[in-house]
C-alpha cells in the first residue's frame, strides 16, 4: 500500500481572464505612446545605392533628409520624370536648401545643433550633377556634416 494514495485528487481552478482586458489596454496604450508616426511622405522614388563601407547613423534624430529621385507615378503627370528635390513634404528646387536648413537648426536644441547631420538619399540613377548642386548649397549655409544614405554590398 502506498502511503500517498490518489484518492485526494485536486483538481486545477480554472485561469482568471478577468484582468484580461485591463492588460490588453495597458498594451495597446504603451504602443500608441512610444510609436513614432512617418515624419513626411515620401514623393520621389529612391532606390538606395550600394556601398562596399557603412556606417550607421547614431543618432536619427538629429538627422534632416533630402530625398531625390524621380517623383512617385502618381505625381508624374503634374512633375514629369526628371529627378526632382524633395525637402519634408514638398519639390523645392536647391535656392530652397538655406531655408530648410535654417528651419531644421531652429527646431534642435541649442546644444544639438553643432551634431545635426544631413542626410541625402538620392536614387541610384540620378546625375550627379543635382547632387553636386546640393552639396555647394549645403556648404554656403554652413551644414557640413553630411551623410550619403546607402546599403550594405551583398559580397
Amino acid at each position: 500500500m502506498s502511503k500517498f494514495g490518489g484518492r485526494n485528487k485536486k483538481e486545477m481552478p480554472a485561469i482568471s481572464t478577468s484582468s484580461l482586458p485591463d492588460i490588453v489596454f495597458m498594451l495597446l496604450f504603451f504602443f500608441m505612446v512610444t510609436t513614432q508616426m512617418r515624419q513626411s511622405e515620401a514623393k520621389v522614388i529612391v532606390k538606395i545605392p550600394e556601398a562596399s563601407e557603412v556606417a550607421k547613423l547614431e543618432r536619427k534624430d538629429l538627422a534632416s533628409y533630402i530625398n531625390i529621385g524621380m517623383p512617385a507615378k502618381h505625381l508624374q503627370a503634374q512633375y514629369g520624370t526628371e529627378s526632382r528635390i524633395q525637402l519634408n513634404d514638398s519639390f523645392k528646387n536647391t535656392a530652397d536648401i538655406r531655408d530648410f536648413i535654417a528651419a531644421e537648426r531652429d527646431s534642435k536644441s541649442e546644444a544639438d545643433r553643432q551634431f545635426m547631420t544631413v542626410v541625402i538619399k538620392a536614387d541610384e540613377e540620378v546625375r550627379m550633377g543635382i547632387i553636386t548642386d546640393v552639396k555647394q548649397e549645403l556648404r554656403r549655409c554652413s551644414a557640413l556634416k553630411v551623410m550619403y544614405s546607402a546599403r550594405k554590398s551583398g559580397k
